[in-house]
């Protein structure tokens, strides 16, 4: 599967937990000096000569049985006699590395010897790895030994891997087994407040403990549970406390100490986490507090995240001000651009102030947001969804009269058109799904049904509306849900685009079954068996089982024979969930899956062989440079798919295709529309290592779908660990991280390994250096 994301900032997951703060190398930017400013083209050199955290242990154990391990991962293999076996080895590293093997593979079969392992190994590491390997499983079978080491343990250590992996198992329980996941819910709950009372709380069993309530989600209990560590000593700790709030959506709480940590506390990151608290809570009493450190604080993280917690907050009164910010933002913006620079950091904080605007001043036809959002629009080419969201949400019958920019005109061939345009336009469009008209507009009458007019024109095969563009045409249609919605989508399952087949298919989902629909997806799979990228199949196999029918079971067990592995654990799955288990065998998801030109053998060998050099990609951008430190210890498969993909310059050129500010940027798409891919897939190698801020992930549209798209995050994510593999972590250019806007390019990504410098790359380490001071 190739289309790819990582979950959004303001999201629900189930995902993990972090646990570091920003990486001292990262602090080299800031010299402004000569002297410095050569020390800094040293540093950078010296960079490629340092250790790889993790290597040495990772080293210790046999390359023979260390390609055992990989290639039994990949292929999703769980053999007692195999992988089973080397959990009893006399090597602790061993053990601990097969332990992390038997949760990446995910079969319940390896439960007992993980809990024996669990229960009785002499090594501590070994144990809290088992620990771990139990919650990547994500089975209620491993909850119950996970519970009484949580409760008898006396190695902190593995307690703490016990409490993250019960948050995970009860994330993944079924709706079913609510009374097991509030029994979990609990004991994570007594174990927290266990550390809220004990003398000298132990900082990874609270911080584990903080993100498993997240998961876990228990009653009111998780969040009395959460509120005292508010006023931690540890600012990490104050931070995922008021994440974990944030992420739980919690009304009720205590709103007085939040607004004064809001305003007082010396800490960035738990100023921004706490305005989003704020914002989820929707206490308008912290209006005042947040229109403040939205247009006076000095970090853009604190900034943004009190934005959006106005627009939540849905006041107008916020919109003077926040105008006011943006007139010196857009002034900014506008110089920026003069000096060439085709997306201004500038625009990150814009379009936030765009949607808040949108979100502030519904049906007020405000002239003076209406102005700045019309020229801020043709700054951005008219490319910018919020933008337009924004104009038809304060206008909405007003944003169907005025004059399209020429390329984006329903009336004209969109042929003509960028695609970020119609699509931009198609999003503002489909607003008005769930917008009313502004009262004493006389012309507002069937905006509506003229909205769905011109979004059926943008549909239509003859206006010429790029590919890329299509999917948000046809989700903005679907959201008006008009009688011939069916019979679009039908038609669409023609198209010559893989994303837009598997974009109606999607939809198609989302209606009630019809024998016309399930003939169509039946005479559409065959031929997305051949695409290259397998996002139509897969939803074509699930818009197939929403049918229910025989018709659409007997298209489904024809996937069980294609090549692609997702296609046919997707197929078995489905089949499986609607009780028809007859032919499905365990042949429909096992089998080699590093899915490259190469042999899977050969790339094992050689991801193997990079376990213990010093690996480094430059990331050269319109913005500057950054460095990322690899890291094939914890990742090998990952490490190599990426370095392969940089020397045969694949992300050259390619653009970030998603910004979202104190979140992440996201890039390696070569569509452009964060629904491509390289041809091939890899597996997850979810490992130990946390969301920092600066950790580079894989990003996926479900598990083992990785391939080209990675991104790197503003700020410690502890959500996310858990469920997208981190194989690398920024070492030097963050401020260039946080620069980068949408569109902006990835010029080159070059490739140094073992920590020898050729001519070349002590020159290219030069460039780095001279725009890392800048």
């Amino acid at each position: 599967m190739s289309t790819a994301t990582v979950i959004s900032e303001t999201a629900h997951t189930s995902a993990g937990d972090g646990r570091a703060d920003c990486f001292a190398a990262s602090s080299i930017c800031a010299s402004h000096t000569p002297l410095k400013n050569a020390l800094i083209a040293a540093v950078l050199i010296a960079a490629f000569a340092a250790v790889n955290v993790g290597a040495a242990q990772t080293a210790t154990i046999p390359a023979g049985i260390l390609l055992r391990i990989v290639r039994a991962e990949d292929e999703r293999r769980w053999d007692v006699a195999d992988l089973g076996a080397l959990l009893a080895d006399r090597s602790a590293s061993v053990r601990r590395r097969a332990a992390l093997a038997a949760g990446r593979i995910g079969d319940e079969g390896a439960i007992n010897t993980l809990s024996v392992l669990l229960q009785k190994d002499e090594d501590e590491e070994v144990r809290a790895m088992a620990a771990f390997a139990l919650g990547e499983i994500e089975a209620a079978a491993g909850a119950d030994v996970l519970l009484e080491t949580l409760r008898g343990s006396e190695a902190v250590k593995v307690r703490a891997r016990a409490l993250e992996a019960l948050g995970k198992i009860a994330a993944a329980l079924p709706k079913s087994d609510e009374a097991r996941r509030q029994s979990i819910g609990e004991a994570i709950v007594v174990a927290l407040n266990a550390e809220q009372k004990s003398i000298k709380p132990n900082r990874e069993m609270v911080l584990y403990g903080l993100t498993a309530i997240l998961r876990a989600r228990p009653a009111d209990a998780g969040r009395a549970a959460v509120t005292p560590f508010l006023d931690a000593d540890d600012a990490r700790v104050r931070a995922d406390a008021a994440n974990t709030l944030a992420r739980l959506r919690a009304k009720d709480v205590n709103a007085e100490r939040l607004r004064a940590r809001l305003a007082g506390d010396a800490d960035a990151l738990v100023r921004a986490n706490v305005a989003r608290v704020l914002g989820a809570a929707e206490d308008k009493a912290s209006f005042g507090g947040l229109l403040d450190r939205a247009t006076n604080d000095p970090d853009e993280r604190v900034r943004v995240s009190a934005i959006r917690a106005l627009a939540s907050l849905q006041e107008a009164r916020a919109a003077t001000a926040l105008m006011k910010k943006a007139d010196t933002l857009f002034s900014a913006y506008r110089a920026a651009r003069a000096k060439g620079s085709a997306h201004p950091a500038e625009a990150n904080e814009l379009l936030e102030v765009a949607t808040a605007l949108g979100r502030t001043l519904p049906n007020t036809g405000d002239e003076r947001a209406l102005t700045f959002l019309r020229n801020l629009s043709e700054a951005e080419e008219r490319g910018a969804p919020e933008i337009e969201i924004a104009l038809a949400r304060i206008a909405p019958a007003r944003y169907l009269r005025e004059p399209m920019p020429s390329n984006a005109s329903p009336a004209r061939s969109a042929t003509q058109a960028k695609w970020q345009t119609v699509s931009a336009v198609a999003q503002g469009l489909g607003e008005m799904a769930s917008i009313t008209s502004a009262p004493g507009d006389a012309n507002a009458a069937g905006f509506k049904d003229e909205a769905q007019k011109m979004l059926r024109d943008l549909a239509d095969d003859k206006a010429g509306t790029p590919p890329l563009a299509m999917p948000d045409v046809l989700r903005a249609y679907a959201a008006f849900k008009t009688d011939d919605l069916g019979d679009m989508l039908r038609a669409k399952l023609n198209s010559s685009d893989v994303i837009v087949r598997a974009t109606a298919a999607e939809l198609l989902v989302e209606l009630s079954p019809a024998p016309a629909t399930t003939r169509a997806l039946a005479d559409a799979l065959p031929r997305a068996f051949k695409d290259e990228m397998n996002d139509a199949a897969l939803a074509i196999l699930v818009a197939l089982a929403k049918q229910n029918h025989a018709e659409a079971f007997n298209a489904i067990k024809t996937a069980l024979v294609v090549p692609d592995h997702l296609v046919r654990r997707r197929a078995a799955a489905l089949l499986k969930g609607n009780g028809q288990q007859q032919g499905v065998g365990s042949a429909a998801v096992t089998g080699e899956h590093f899915m490259t030109a190469k042999n899977p053998r050969t790339v094992y060998a050689q991801a193997r062989a990079r376990v213990g050099k010093r690996i480094r990609a430059i990331v050269t951008t319109d913005k500057g440079a950054f460095i990322i430190e690899l890291l094939p210890e914890d990742a090998p498969l990952t490490v190599d798919n990426f370095v392969e993909l940089a020397r045969r310059r694949f992300f050259d050129g390619i653009t970030f295709h998603r910004v979202v500010p104190n979140f992440v940027i996201q890039g390696g798409d070569p569509r452009g529309d964060g629904n491509g891919g390289p041809g091939h897939q890899i597996r997850c190698e979810i490992n130990q290592v946390p969301y920092a801020r600066g950790a580079v992930g894989m990003a996926l549209s479900g598990k083992d779908t990785g391939g080209s798209q990675w991104f790197v995050t503003h700020s410690p994510q502890p959500h996310l660990d858990g469920g997208y593999t981190v194989f690398g972590r920024v070492v030097a250019g963050m401020e260039t991280v946080d620069r980068i806007a949408r569109g902006d390019r990835i010029r080159t990504v070059r490739i140094t390994e073992d920590g020898r410098l050729s001519s070349d790359n002590r020159r290219t380490a030069a460039r780095v250096a001279n725009t890392l001071r800048r």
